[in-house]
């Protein structure tokens, strides 16, 4: 019994989307010129391109083709010559200000007013290895180095994507009716004004149905609005050639987690009068790991005494109340008359997810009897 025409359909959709389904992250092979022009396509995304690292002014951008783009090395280094970086774009005016991802952003200064989306970009690299400059086309070449290609003949091979039914590129040229995407591994490219067809067959840019095909085609290569493009001029059938192997990309790296700080304290700095008999009573802003808090808790009191005698430092315990986030300290006896007293956070202290807090102090002075 043969399936239904709808679920016969529906399994060859599946199967030429298998790709989408099962592939890890998805990362992008494009240009900074793409960058410049889509930003709101490769926020937040994956990314892969090629170009060089120079300073600009204060700053060190990637420049590929005509255009720059900001860096936040991390853990990488600007190695010289043509490079291949891997990162995440960061589209400043489409995060809040004091957004976690924003770290390391350059320039260090504030923004005022803050930037609209699209104004300034940032990539946050995670990868740099060395390139090598494309001496023969094809899809991932042009998507990597379309200035290589650009007003040149070439032919190349890749797995038709119908008119970007995957998402695979940013826009549409919109030069034809019949506009295609083609791609191979991990880059895509568009071809324009050639119809998709040939001897035996002919493709839909409509139908999922069909991009399983691969095809050869032959055009001149051009850059627009940051679209790599083959105006076609000859397409025929082909076979998938044997699979590159392409190293799987690995997650955008987590952005490091919100500091700590206090956010509350009784008695307030440079509070005067304070009972001999108060305790101290300090908010976080996030909640602490207990254990960071040993031996970095200090209680002393400030100046000589009267008569010239300097005075030991009070003597405490300490408690942390997680539901509160609240750190309470008790001192064994009353504190001395007219003394003023200094309360210190010492570096080192962890919130419950291992981010740092702000060391912090608080001066009082203490009631007379």
């Amino acid at each position: 019994m043969r399936p239904p025409r709808a679920l016969a359909a529906a399994v060859l959709v599946l199967v030429a989307s298998g790709d989408a389904l099962t592939q890890g992250p998805v990362r992008r092979v494009t240009t900074v010129a793409a960058f410049r022009e889509y930003p709101s396509y490769f926020h937040l995304q994956n990314v892969l391109v090629h170009g060089e690292f120079i300073e600009s002014g204060t700053q060190i951008v990637l420049r590929g083709g005509e255009r720059d783009v900001p860096v936040v090395l991390n853990d990488a280094t600007a190695t010289p010559g043509l490079v291949e970086v891997r990162g995440q774009l960061i589209d400043v005016g489409r995060l809040e200000p004091g957004d976690a991802r924003l770290a390391g952003y350059p320039p260090a200064r504030e923004f005022d007013p803050w930037p609209r989306p699209g104004e300034e970009l940032g990539l946050h690299v995670t990868n740099v290895t060395a390139a090598q400059l494309a001496t023969s086309p094809s899809v991932r070449a042009l998507a990597l180095q379309p200035w290589r290609f650009e007003g040149q003949k070439v032919t190349i091979v890749g797995q038709f994507r119908g008119r970007n039914l995957f998402g695979d590129l940013p826009s549409a040229p919109a030069k034809s009716r019949y506009d295609f995407v083609l791609r191979s591994a991990d880059a895509a490219v568009w071809v324009t004004e050639l119809r998709p067809r040939g001897r035996d067959f002919e493709l839909s840019v409509d139908a999922r149905v069909d991009t399983g095909r691969w095809l050869q085609v032959s055009g001149t290569v051009s850059l627009e609005r940051g679209l790599v493009t083959v105006t076609g001029t000859a397409l025929a059938a082909t076979e998938a050639p044997e699979a590159p192997q392409v190293e799987e990309e690995a997650p955008p790296p987590a952005p490091p987690a919100e500091p700590g700080e206090i956010v509350f304290s009784s008695p307030t700095e440079g509070e005067v009068d304070v009972p001999a008999v108060s305790r101290v009573r300090v908010q976080f802003s996030r909640g602490i790991n207990p254990a960071s808090l040993t031996d970095r808790v200090r209680v002393a009191y400030v100046g000589a005494a009267p008569g010239g005698d300097g005075l030991p430092p009070p003597r405490f315990t300490f408690a942390y109340d997680a539901a509160t986030r609240a750190l309470e300290i008790r001192f064994a006896t009353p504190l001395e008359a007219f003394r003023t007293v200094h309360v210190e956070l010492l570096d080192g202290i962890r919130t419950f997810d291992g981010a740092p807090v702000r060391p912090w102090t608080l001066t009082f002075s203490v009631a007379g009897n």
